[in-house]
Formats: C-alpha cells, structure tokens, sequence
C-alpha cells in the first residue's frame, strides 16, 4: 500500500457519486492529478508523475497520459463539478448565499471570469469562463451566458445577493440579474455615473460625504441614457485610502450593505490561492485555452474537496493540530490540505464529506489581534449616517 493510497479511494468515490464517466481511466486519471495537486501544491502537470502509482515506468509517460487527459474534448470535469457544487449546497437552508463575481488575468492573454459562494473568508467557486483577450473586461452578453448555468447549480428557491466591482456596473446586467435570475445585487459604480433623484439629475461625483462618514438616498433611477430603477444607493468615505465608495443595491441601503459588499473581497483571497500562495498556476505552462479549462475544473474539484474536510476539522474541535495560530490564522482551504497531508504522512482513512454549512463560522479567522481591532474599528467611524443633500 502506498501513502495515498487512502487518499486515491477517497477522490475515487468522492468523483464517481453522480457522474457518468465514459472511461474509468478518465476518473483515476483526474485522482491522481489531484493528489499530485496536493502533495506538490503545484498544477504543474509534469510534477505530477512522481506520486502516481502505475505500470510506467518514465516520467514522461505520466507527463503524456496528464496531457492526453486536459486535451480530450469527451471529458466533462465541468459537469462533474456542478453536480458536485450542488450537492455542497444542497443543505444550506434559508440562510442568504452571496456570490462573489470578478475577474483575473493570466499571462497578460487569458482573462478569467470567476463566480464563488462566499464561504467563512474564502469564495469556493461555482463556474469560471476563460475569455482570450488581453483585458479583464469582459461584455455584457459574456456575463449573462455566464450565470445562467450558476442559477442551475445553487438550490431551488435560494435567497440569493451578487457582490461585484466597477467593471460589471451596468444597467441592463442590474435588469437581468432581477428580473431574469430572481437575484439581489450589490455593486460598486463609478463616480461618472448619473443618477435621478426627486425629479434632478446628479452625478455620483456630485455626493461627497465627508471623512469617516456614509449617506443613503432613497429610491433613485440610474443611467441618464437608458434609465434602470428603482434603486439605492449608499456613499461612503474610507479614510485610510482617501477614497469614495458607491454602492448601487436593489434593496434599501443601510450600514449593512457596506458589509455585505466587503464579503466580496474574499475572492481575491481566493486568486492569491489559485496563484502565488497555493495552486501557483502561473508557473503552469498551458496556452491551450480548452487544456487550461480542464485544469482550472481540476482545480476548483480539488479546492471544493479540501473546503469540505477543513470544515469537518474545525467542526470537530481539530484546528490546532493542523494550524499553529491560536485563533484560526488558516483559511478552510488550506486547513484541509494540511489535514490531507498528514493523513497520508499517518497512512489514515480519509473520510469524504458533502455538504457546506450556511451556520456562522464556529472558529472566525483572526490573522492579529491588532488587525482584527483595527478592522472593527474601521467599521465603527467610517460607516456613519450622513444627513441628506
């Protein structure tokens, strides 16, 4: 027996739960991709090789057989993940799902479009379209095919809020998201924007609230152009950037909409995983935009399987013999990849979980104790009411 050998019966039957492979092969060949994902914390596929268990006997043929394998076009990992993905979610409840939505380019030539549920500090991710162009903006019918298989996925009747930045400020995508996805939104606008309130037309560069305060406005129509309403808005000055903030929100806006909307950052946590602080992507050599997708699935399988056992870990009380802080000072995911790792070091059986949990966070990361008063004092002096213009 092997020291992954527990960790390859556990990927095999988490992947074969609803998905139909056409080949065996193709399953025991993504197992193996993700435990070489695991134990190299590379997605590098010719680093793979070292920690397969098999009849070849070169490098260089595991290298060929994980190649092979990210250029077959018969091979669906998309599938196999939202089947997944949907299953996690399955049980979340009536709690409110918020999904984090942006972008990330690869090689100055690939631009990424990611949509994640935010997930106790991180986004486990949902779907993700590759675009080629050297831009991370991306049109409007491009977000719109983008989401419709997003909806398919989360749970019949989910109360559901979209977190987005600037660059997905748009009118007719605010229309889409209510009127054809049944979604909340909270996004951040521009300052170039107009907005009518009361009967007058006013930029959003008009409203400057001052140092450390916030202002609210009532139901407004927004775009001069081709008006979308009713809306709200919420201003707010950050004072440790010098920098205004614009919420568009298709419900009343209060303090609470500035803490949602900051639930969004959490995928960037997310890209800095995908690339230098775990999956180190970019050092991956791929330009096929189809092989890229097939590892970028790989990725967000692997990524959804260690979520899974890093909440198990915390939920049984085992953090700490895993992570060093006294407070929580990993994220989930990395929680339960050293969870993983020390299964194999132990030769362990590794149970497989399914569901995430909508219940709050039993175990709040806290990365220090000064950063942690420093993010609540922020949200005490900055998010203040402003009287009305």
């Amino acid at each position: 027996m092997t020291p992954t050998s527990h960790l390859y019966d556990a990927l095999d039957l988490y992947l074969r739960q609803y998905a139909l492979w056409r080949d065996i092969r193709h399953v025991q060949t993504l197992c193996w991709m993700m435990i070489g994902m695991i134990q190299s914390q590379k997605v590098h596929p010719s680093g793979f090789g070292v920690y397969v268990k098999s009849r070849a006997k070169k490098s260089q043929s595991h290298q060929r057989r994980f190649r092979r394998w990210l250029s077959n076009r018969r091979i669906n990992v998309m599938s196999v993940h939202h089947q997944l993905i949907a299953q996690a979610l399955s049980k979340w409840g009536k709690e409110r799902l918020y999904l984090s939505l942006d972008t990330t380019m690869l090689w100055n030539c690939f631009c990424v479009v990611w949509v994640g549920v935010v997930y106790r500090g991180r986004t486990v991710p949902i779907h993700f379209n590759i675009v080629v162009h050297k831009s991370s903006t991306v049109g409007l019918w491009q977000i719109q095919r983008f989401l419709r298989p997003v909806s398919k996925v989360l749970p019949l009747g989910a109360d559901v809020v979209l977190l987005a930045d600037r660059g997905f400020a748009d009118g007719k995508l605010m229309k889409y998201l209510q009127q054809n996805l049944k979604w909340h939104f909270r996004i951040r606008i521009k300052q170039q924007f107009q907005f009518q309130a009361e009967g007058r037309w006013y930029k959003v560069s008009d409203v400057q609230p001052k140092r450390g305060k916030a202002y609210f406005t009532g139901p407004v129509n927004l775009g001069k152009t081709k008006p979308y309403g009713p809306v709200y808005l919420a201003f707010a000055h950050d004072k440790r950037s010098d920098e205004d903030w614009v919420i568009v929100s298709d419900e009343p806006t209060s303090l609470k909409t500035f803490e949602e909307y900051r639930l969004r950052f959490q995928i960037e946590e997310n890209f800095l995983d995908l690339k230098s602080n775990g999956f180190q992507l970019e050092a991956c050599r791929l330009r096929d935009k189809f092989a890229l997708g097939q590892l970028l699935w790989a990725v967000a399988l692997t990524m959804l399987f260690l979520v899974l056992q890093g909440t198990e870990v915390v939920a049984k009380g085992k953090r700490q013999q895993v992570d060093p802080h006294w407070h929580r000072g990993m994220s989930y995911l990395k929680i339960g990849w050293n969870w993983i790792r020390r299964a194999i070091t132990d030769q362990c059986l590794i149970p497989i979980f399914h569901y995430l949990s909508s219940d709050p966070d039993p175990d709040p990361a806290i990365a220090s104790k000064r950063q942690h008063e420093r993010s609540f004092t922020l949200e005490l002096t900055v998010l203040k009411h402003m009287p009305a213009y």
